[in-house]
């Protein structure tokens, strides 16, 4: 009887010692999203291709999957998609990757209807995954945004699903080749499953320097580029993310 009273004294100091243990053994619930990803065919293909390769890259470039923050820049005039890394809000971004646009449509100048053909220009986020794309892997932009919404004429349809995504077809899309979107889906699910839930997208006519601005003077979205260039520039200089708000009118404001 002895001998059961001391074994039930330490089970109930065990219990209480454990329920005074801090949480942080307690698993990230973002960190759930990887897995529900990988129950996809698709996705499970990119991570046996990039997994590794996604790992080198981060290490060799002073960053951890854990910490993984993501900012894509995308540029229509030289047709490139840029990917930029940092360990969650420490220091300045730097350049992972840089994918071509293996296709685009419309002409330069933003998105304002449906079926225009226009790929959006502005400051975006990805808002969701595709794991079974028409376009093998997709990530969708949140288009259109507050900006575009208050700028569609009344009556008319600003449009919708907006993707990264695989190939070298579209319709207004990124696209960035089959294997482009394997790596780029992989590198997202990381920075997702780290925390971080929304990864902001950029998207430029072309680096909207004073000289490049300056050769557009007669163009009837030179305002319209003119707003978005404080956001370019800002990155430009301080390699950090600007403060992105709307005025009232709806005009993009970047600090």
């Amino acid at each position: 009887m002895r001998n059961l009273f001391f074994l039930s004294v330490a089970a109930l100091v065990l219990v209480v010692a454990l329920a005074a243990r801090p949480a942080t053994h307690l698993p990230d619930p973002e960190a759930n999203f990887r897995t529900g990803q990988l129950r996809y065919p698709r996705v499970r293909e990119a991570y046996a291709q990039y997994q590794a390769p996604v790992q080198h890259l981060l290490r060799r470039n002073g960053l951890v999957a854990e910490q993984l923050e993501l900012f894509v820049r995308a540029f229509k005039i030289g047709r490139r998609v840029e990917v930029w890394a940092r360990n969650r809000g420490e220091g300045p971004f730097v350049l992972l990757r840089t994918f071509g646009l293996a296709g685009t449509s419309g002409t330069l100048g933003p998105k304002r209807r449906a079926g225009d053909r226009q790929i959006p220009e502005g400051f975006y986020t990805i808002n969701r995954f595709n794991p079974n794309s028409q376009y093998l892997l997709s990530l969708g932009l949140d288009y259109p945004n507050a900006a575009d919404q208050r700028r569609t004429a009344p009556g008319l349809d600003p449009g919708d699903n907006i993707f990264l995504h695989g190939s070298n077809e579209t319709i207004g899309c990124l696209p960035i080749t089959d294997a482009g979107i394997r790596e780029l889906y992989v590198l997202a699910v990381e920075a997702y499953s780290a925390g971080q839930l929304s990864i902001p997208v950029h998207i430029f006519p072309f680096e909207l320097s004073a000289d490049q601005l300056a050769r557009r003077q007669a163009s009837p979205h030179l305002a319209f580029w003119q707003e978005l260039a404080p956001g370019y520039a800002y990155f430009e200089t301080h390699r950090q993310l600007p403060t992105i708000t709307l005025a009232a009118d709806g005009t993009y404001v970047a600090r």
